[in-house]
């Protein structure tokens, strides 16, 4: 006499139904993906992290209100899935875009939003240094890729040139000093998209 699992295992057969093996259900094809922050101090530089983009795709910051192809800054992807751009240097609402093309003109494939917030800097250097001598220096703020701590005449206007290094490379470098004795004024200056040079923060630095 069959025992209970015989009869169990004779009723679910290889041929059964119940064993027939279901056909999977098929993965629909993924678009492309776009990560990045959505709060950023102004003029900063930010990461986005972008995976199946089509080609020629770019990536951009725009106001949320722009056309497709109004962008404040814009950078082809190529091969990479990971690029950085500057953030622009005022404050308020924006949006990252990954943008495509249709019929040779810009698309928008996706929309992440963007706030800046207030920019802010510190500096930290000598009071005093003699002419000619070293003037180690730090300088923290945005860190924008053409932001720069430089050394000049407290009147001097935000574009001027001096003894200067990049923060976004180093934050601390040294500095040579002016051959010229007098008062000098050691800045941070922000150079982002939208507001060109913009002195963030300055040190009196008196040149004996």
């Amino acid at each position: 006499m069959p025992t209970r699992r015989t009869a169990l295992v004779l009723l679910l057969g290889a041929g059964s139904p119940a064993m027939a093996q279901q056909p999977r259900p098929q993965r629909q094809p993924q678009g492309p993906n776009l990560s990045a922050p959505r709060t950023l101090m102004a003029g900063a530089m930010a990461t986005a992290f972008i995976s199946r983009a089509p080609a020629n795709a770019r990536l951009a910051i725009s106001r949320p209100t722009d056309p497709p192809e109004g962008a404040i800054v814009a950078s082809p992807l190529g091969q990479a899935t990971v690029l950085s751009l500057p953030a622009p240097g005022e404050v308020g609402s924006f949006e990252w875009r990954l943008l495509g093309e249709s019929d040779g003109k810009p698309v928008i494939l996706l929309r992440q939003p963007l706030v800046t917030t207030a920019p802010a800097a510190t500096l930290a250097a000598p009071a005093r240094v003699a002419r000619g001598n070293p003037l180690p220096a730090r300088g923290i703020g945005p860190n924008g890729d053409r932001d720069r701590v430089v050394l000049v005449k407290p009147d001097a206007p935000p574009d001027a040139q001096g003894p200067s290094f990049f923060p976004a490379e180093n934050v601390e470098s040294t500095l040579e000093a002016p051959a010229e004795p007098g008062s000098y004024e050691l800045r941070y200056v922000m150079d982002a998209p939208l507001t060109g040079p913009r002195v963030l923060a300055r040190r009196e630095v008196v040149v004996e």
